[in-house]
């Protein structure tokens, strides 16, 4: 009976054995896909937690570039003001002289100007991370790191040189 029991036991355990197959995905499909549609080349090749990240991503972006872009237009309309000659219109800056609210008017353009540069960057990112999950899908990741050291004769010039061979399996 316990030899039956141990032979169920067995046949039941090997079947959960099985290799884990591995789907090829195509580079090109998961480039031009994160290209129509930032995201869609990461659902194609099955990372849908990548999509949160990257529309977060263009949401922090998105959100700063705004904020750039409202602090660079306070300092223009401030410098305007400071600088039409009426007295009945007031700076909202007036700490600032004329050459800080350009100096300040200056920096914000120029900030909004490299995030605006930068989500650029960040959907190239974005086709380029699905094209290299898509390659690197396939490639062996098991455990199979060995080193093997064997005994080595060579010739050289005439001579036997005896030696230590090592072989890097990765």
């Amino acid at each position: 009976m316990r030899k039956i029991l141990l032979l169920i036991l067995f046949i039941s355990f090997s079947s959960f054995c099985q290799e884990k197959k591995i789907k090829i995905f195509n580079p090109k499909k998961a480039s031009r896909l994160s290209a129509i549609l930032p995201g869609l080349g990461q659902v194609y090749n099955k990372q849908y937690w990548k999509v949160p990240v990257i529309y977060g991503g263009y949401a922090v972006i998105g959100h700063y570039i705004k904020f750039n872009n409202q602090m660079y237009h306070d300092f223009k309309n401030a410098l305007t003001l400071e600088v039409d000659n009426d007295e009945l219109t007031l700076n909202p800056f007036p700490n600032f002289s004329r050459n800080s609210l350009e100096r300040n008017m200056d920096f914000w353009r120029r900030n909004r100007d490299m995030l605006i540069i930068f989500t650029g960057v960040y959907y190239l990112l974005n086709i380029v991370d699905a094209h290299i999950f898509a390659h690197l899908n396939g490639f062996n990741t098991d455990n199979d790191l060995s080193l093997n050291i064997k005994p080595s004769l060579d010739k050289i010039n005439n001579s036997n040189l005896i030696g230590i061979s090592l072989y890097f399996n990765f």
